[in-house]
């Protein structure tokens, strides 16, 4: 595990930090499509990803979800880090994308590195910068783009994440992600594979405009 975190983390954290989240994380392995944090959970650990991926979404009142963003190598989820601080329940769904290895690290952790690492602090801040511009970028996408440029992007991102042109994917569950209808979905699909965009397949599809 110490190997796996210096590559991941050793040009962001000193090595006294290093030594101390190898000393009290927890390394978790996850497989793929694994619910690891609900919506209305309360965070017990602050996951530092080694590799693998994770999705991360906002679901309503109804079950409905709208993705995010995605957590790669080096990340970490600036609402976790946000929930910890503030006592309170999860806003968020989070859901391992492909196979994922990553380190739960105690909440009280948090606040204790804050104070006594520069460098933590620096990667608290830096991680809530980024997340809060992928989650505007959400925002902007739902109320400016319109549904294929949406549909477009988010199969991009997700064959950039998986690296993997093809997408082991239903019309349904991709509708669950871009919250709207499988109709809708299925039609924009077969558009897009009509201008050579993608290739549809059963249960998966070939993206081949990246």
């Amino acid at each position: 595990m110490k190997k796996e975190l210096n590559d991941a983390y050793s040009f962001v954290f000193e090595e006294e930090l290093l030594n101390e989240i190898f000393e009290t994380g927890v390394l978790k392995f996850i497989p793929s499509g694994e619910v690891i944090l609900d919506a209305e959970e309360y965070i017990t650990s602050i996951p530092l990803l080694l590799n693998g991926a994770i999705k991360i979404s906002r679901v309503d009142s109804d079950g409905d979800e709208l993705l995010l963003y995605f957590l790669e190598r080096g990340d970490t989820c600036a609402v976790t880090l946000t929930c910890c601080l503030n006592r309170s329940k999860s806003d968020i769904k989070a859901v391992t994308e492909k196979d994922t290895k990553l380190i739960m690290v105690p909440v009280g952790k948090m606040e204790e590195w804050i104070v006594k690492y520069k460098s933590w602090r620096t990667f608290v801040f830096q991680s809530y910068s980024l997340r809060l511009k992928e989650m505007l970028d959400a925002i902007d996408s739902v109320a400016f783009f319109r549904m294929d440029k949406r549909l477009l992007h988010y199969l991009r991102d997700k064959a950039k994440i998986n690296q993997n042109e093809t997408l082991q994917i239903t019309h349904q569950e991709i509708a669950y992600d871009l919250h709207t209808s499988r109709v809708v979905i299925s039609r924009l699909l077969k558009t897009l594979e009509l201008d050579g965009k993608i290739s549809l397949r059963r249960n998966s599809l070939v993206v081949l405009d990246l």
